[in-house]
């Protein structure tokens, strides 16, 4: 069943007005292009691909809200954009036309779209601009279109707002571990006598996933952990407790995560004996993550093995029982986890209202914004 055929029966039953418009009628799809020239260190304008942020250029290449559209690679999601961008050759960017659409409420509308389903490609994945322009959307008027936004942006509003919190909090943490056991500030910038020079190894065994990549999903019970910055989800798990997982390949990574969950095979899993220190060594393990990886192996795919994890050394006191520091690391990480489950349940809330909004089962007509 298609968009339009959706639209015309829901909003044709509660009586709500709406036209049908192709995709190429609300926006000019744009071709990104090669942002070699315009990258640099001291840009502050992000460029995206496919991936998402890839750095930051000098210029912008559109500075108009915007839905971005994967042309090759990545192409199942689209993003949305507020700000000036520049986005690479795999992926399109739009010019709205907003005296029909607000360029927000056509991101939620898009976002319904399984785009994996129109790939028109052998090997890449890949979306055709005429195919995405022969795609057809039922619009509300622009008054209607605001009050659905009034429902669903307070939600991604509050998730932004917690994910800007963490990334704080996360840098606060490292603060500290450099404080104390990097620049050894407290102790006049020199070790203590009373430390000792520890290997990860020492609290911890260094374990490798035990899955393949095709047991994770969108939808599950547990998260799977891979090499990839993003966590999906599967229905079985082979680890439990409080965890830290690096990546042991490609972009190395390091997460927490405490609870049930599956690991892919080239994720290392570790669990410190003691859990009272797994925030600590988490901290310990992202600030060194560089002097880690400096060991990788591999001339295509560089990775690195259970030695290198097992033999990184660092120095902490020989009595850690009474060392409260290590305490501040939890109290910090538990309110990150309290967040990212906070959001859980607003995603989850905003995706079983979108379809309805954007259908007309909920009517909100009648709402004063």
């Amino acid at each position: 069943m298609n968009l339009k055929m959706i639209f015309v029966r829901s909003w044709g039953q509660l009586g709500m007005k709406y036209n049908i418009f192709t995709l190429g009628e609300l926006v000019t799809i744009k071709y990104g292009k090669n942002q070699k020239k315009v990258q640099s260190e001291d840009g502050t304008i992000p460029i995206y691909g496919t991936g998402g942020l890839m750095g930051y250029a000098t210029d912008a290449l559109y500075d108009k809200p915007s839905v971005l559209i994967g042309r090759k690679g990545t192409i199942n999601k689209v993003h949305y954009v507020n700000h000036p961008f520049w986005t690479v050759d795999t992926l399109f960017y739009t010019e709205v036309n907003e005296k029909l659409v607000i360029p927000k409420y056509l991101y939620y509308l898009m976002s319904l779209l399984d785009l994996g389903s129109y790939n028109e490609g052998t090997t890449i994945p890949s979306l055709r601009t005429e195919t995405l322009n022969r795609l057809e959307f039922g619009i509300p008027d622009l008054d209607y279109q605001e009050k659905v936004l009034s429902m669903l942006e307070p939600i991604d509003k509050k998730i932004k707002l917690n994910n800007e919190i963490n990334n704080n909090l996360e840098q606060q943490a490292m603060a500290i571990f450099k404080s104390w056991f990097i620049d050894y500030e407290p102790y006049n910038r020199t070790v203590p006598n009373n430390w000792v020079e520890y290997k990860l190894s020492d609290f911890l065994p260094v374990i490798t996933g035990k899955k393949n990549a095709n047991v994770s999903s969108s939808i599950g019970t547990y998260p799977f952990f891979s090499c990839s910055q993003d966590i999906t989800w599967t229905n079985e798990y082979s680890f439990e407790g409080n965890a830290i997982l690096v990546a042991g390949n490609g972009d190395f990574n390091v997460k927490f995560y405490n609870g049930k969950f599956e690991a892919y095979q080239r994720t290392y899993v570790l669990i410190p004996h003691n859990p009272r220190f797994s925030a600590w060594l988490f901290y310990a393990v992202k600030y060194n993550l560089n002097k880690i990886t400096a060991a990788a192996r591999g001339s295509v795919i560089k990775f690195i093995t259970k030695g290198n994890l097992e033999n990184f050394s660092f120095y902490a006191p020989l009595n850690l029982d009474d060392f409260d520091v290590i305490d501040q690391f939890t109290a910090i990480n538990n309110i990150i986890t309290s967040n990212r489950e906070e959001n859980a349940c607003l995603s989850d809330l905003r995706d079983i209202l979108l379809p309805k909004l954007m259908s007309g089962e909920l009517d909100v007509s009648d709402i004063d914004i």
